[in-house]
């Protein structure tokens, strides 16, 4: 069997981490210590993450996503397959090194994506965008931990308590989609975001395309039409 070789580390800022970048031949995993975020060869619920988010905005003509987190580009593709040409994304990502990954040792995972004209790639704090833009979203998709309490570092609580639903929500616009990625259920969250006043859809999915491997979670909320 192929070992794995490590390529390279990067710290995560306000965390105690270290964040780990490995290869086997072509495949790719992306670890935190000793725990793997994501793998190249497991990509089916970030993908159903921005496939889903999408076809619940079908109808906006000229729509703005946000994703709060790069990792291996899974989700930006699959937004970016779903998307017209009049559709603008925006992706937040905290570590530089990700976004230097990217464009390096893992250029051909994301093939020609980062090159989109439809496409943004902003090194930031998904936390600060969601802040600074009121009413900028059609949809934000967040895929930044391993979910509402597997956080990868404490100032991400600040995206799942109700301070942060409620600022998540005035981000977007009415009817608009906040869609949050799970490796499992937590009812408590599903409470909080109804708290913040979305409407709740949780939907199972699988880690691979094939509907096979782990069960995730992913969180649709929907901002009301007509709400402020």
């Amino acid at each position: 069997m192929i070992p794995w070789l490590q390529i390279d580390t990067a710290p995560v800022p306000g965390a105690d981490v270290e964040l780990r970048l490995m290869r086997r031949g072509t495949e790719f995993s992306m670890m935190l210590g000793q725990t793997e975020l994501m793998n190249s060869r497991l990509s089916g619920s970030e993908e159903a993450l921005a496939t889903l988010a999408c076809r619940r905005i079908e109808g906006v003509k000229r729509p703005h996503l946000l994703i709060g987190g790069l990792g291996m580009g899974f989700t930006l593709r699959a937004a970016l397959a779903m998307l017209g040409s009049e559709a603008r994304i925006m992706v937040a990502e905290l570590v530089p090194a990700v976004i230097a990954w990217a464009r390096g040792p893992m250029a051909d995972v994301f093939g020609e994506s980062l090159d989109d004209p439809r496409a943004s790639i902003r090194q930031a704090d998904v936390i600060e965008v969601i802040q600074s833009h009121p009413s900028a979203f059609d949809a934000i998709l967040l895929d930044v931990d391993n979910g509402p309490e597997g956080l990868i570092r404490r100032a991400n609580d600040a995206l799942y308590n109700l301070k942060g639903l409620r600022a998540i929500r005035r981000a977007l616009r009415p009817g608009g989609v906040l869609a949050v990625w799970s490796s499992g259920p937590n009812s408590s969250f599903s409470r909080r975001l109804r708290d913040a006043g979305f409407d709740v859809n949780e939907v199972g999915v699988r880690a691979t395309a094939k509907r096979s491997g782990a069960h995730h979670v992913i969180w649709f909320a929907t901002k009301p039409e007509g709400a402020r």
